[in-house]
């Protein structure tokens, strides 16, 4: 699935024109970066939770070579999936 798929089913099953489920997805993708770009979690309840984590530097080695080098540190966005979610994807209904 692609962004395009999603404001196609918005333009179907919300009843908006093309151009508001555009503006519609564009504008919630917009506030999730800006959300995570000032650092703070974005929770969607029955969805996940979508994290930013610092990564300290630490030594790397090449497994071919055996060579050591360093990983630089970074941040690291991740995604915890809900309970109903993880429920759902497992063949339960969860609460959706």
């Amino acid at each position: 699935m692609v962004k395009e798929d999603i404001i196609d089913i918005v333009y179907k099953k919300v009843g908006f024109t093309h151009n508001e489920a555009v503006a519609a997805v564009e504008l919630i993708f917009e506030t999730i970066k800006e959300r995570l770009t000032a650092g703070e979690d974005v929770n969607i309840v029955g969805f996940g939770k979508f994290c930013l984590r610092d990564k300290k530097e630490r030594a790397g080695r090449n497994p071919k070579t055996g060579q050591e080098f360093k990983i630089t540190a970074r941040r690291v966005l991740t995604f915890k999936p809900s309970k109903n979610m993880k429920e759902f994807v497992n063949g339960g209904k969860g609460n959706t």
